[in-house]
């Protein structure tokens, strides 16, 4: 067996993500979802509440084309909010959802390094995904039979995968060293400011033909 990791700016795509792989016969058991929550300053718990049941629905809605509405819906119940140290606050489901609230108050954001790697992914990427997390980032991993390795790729890759590893050179190039819990988290204003940055990039380079 093999994880696929795919790292997303917005938590809608990964949820579309996490629902094509149901509707394409993937197990639920072998997918989760993270995805960074922080909201703006003074947002009351309702309206945390709220985005997080609107964005959510992005699964179900995915699940309705795909015909699988009963595990993609599974996903959207399960999402547990979570405050990890480092990273800041989280959305989560499935079994890295279950490792991280076990820590309780204690959880650390090498807690999702951890969990990651204990999946199989590299010390160096777990490190990268992490930080996409608290840079506003959703993360979407699913355990797959080696022969489906290409096809869980495909899906995450054609629902908004970005290419980590390009991602961490742009902020290597901003200056960033390394994954650091110790870190201040970014605050809505600032994870919009990448969001920003980004999808800036994207139209350029679609308008340039890359």
């Amino acid at each position: 067996m093999k994880t696929v990791v795919g790292s997303f700016d917005s938590h809608s795509h990964a949820s579309q993500a996490a629902a094509k792989l149901l509707s394409a016969g993937f197990m639920q058991s072998d997918i989760n979802v993270i995805s960074n929550n922080t909201t703006r300053a003074g947002a009351s718990d309702d309206s945390r509440n709220d985005r997080a049941t609107s964005e959510t629905s992005g699964v179900t809605t995915g699940a309705l084309t795909g015909g699988a509405l009963g595990g993609a819906a599974g996903i959207a119940v399960s999402m547990l909010g979570l405050a990890v140290p480092g990273i800041g606050p989280i959305l989560a489901a499935g079994a890295l959802a279950t490792v991280l609230a076990g820590a309780g108050a204690g959880a650390v954001a090498g807690g999702l390094i951890g969990g990651l790697t204990d999946m199989g992914v590299s010390d160096s990427d777990a490190e990268y995904y992490a930080e996409s997390v608290r840079r506003g980032g959703s993360l979407v991993t699913v355990r797959v039979d080696e022969s489906r390795v290409d096809e869980a790729e495909s899906i995450l890759r054609d629902q908004g995968g970005i290419d980590i590893e390009e991602r961490a050179g742009k902020w290597r190039s901003d200056g960033w060293e390394g994954f650091d819990e110790k870190a201040s988290t970014f605050s809505y204003d600032e994870i919009e400011q990448e969001r920003a940055r980004y999808r800036a990039s994207t139209a350029r380079n679609s308008t340039l033909g890359v």
